[in-house]
């Protein structure tokens, strides 16, 4: 592998039968390419967990993707209410997911915990009534 590959992935929001089909996706192509079965881990978890989130939270958005011999690069970029504490949504078990959400099994509050413990890197950039951007980085 030369260059970065790119893959784009459009996320609708509250379309929990397509939940997942991205990172499931991105999990297929790194397999092919050989990448290490703990790495392909890390970033299928962190993705599927941000994915979710984005369908749950924010109205969907887009997840951009960049694989390189270095690291493979996760941006999910959405379009929902943003997140008021930062801090607080980093806790284990806190959610703001409403009760339909929790009765479908999601909503727990494990998300950005678990997208923080499968990425080497993760950066929030959220801005309240606009959107969040969250970067991942899993290291190869």
């Amino acid at each position: 592998m030369e260059e970065a590959i790119i893959l784009k992935y459009p996320i609708s929001g509250e379309d929990f039968t397509r939940a997942g089909e991205a990172s499931s996706d991105v999990k297929r192509k790194l397999k092919q390419m050989g990448v290490s079965p703990e790495a392909i881990r890390k970033a299928a978890i962190a993705m599927y967990e941000g994915e979710i989130n984005m369908v749950i939270h924010a109205d969907g958005g887009e997840i951009t993707v960049e694989i390189t011999p270095e690291k493979i690069k996760m941006v999910l970029d959405d379009r929902g209410p943003g997140i008021e504490n930062v801090e607080l949504a980093m806790q284990a078990g806190y959610s703001t997911a409403p009760d339909e959400i929790r009765s479908l099994g999601f909503g727990a509050g494990m998300g950005l915990p678990n997208m923080k413990k499968y990425s080497d890197r993760m950066d929030i950039d959220t801005r309240l009534g606009e959107g969040t951007k969250i970067t991942m980085v899993v290291n190869l």
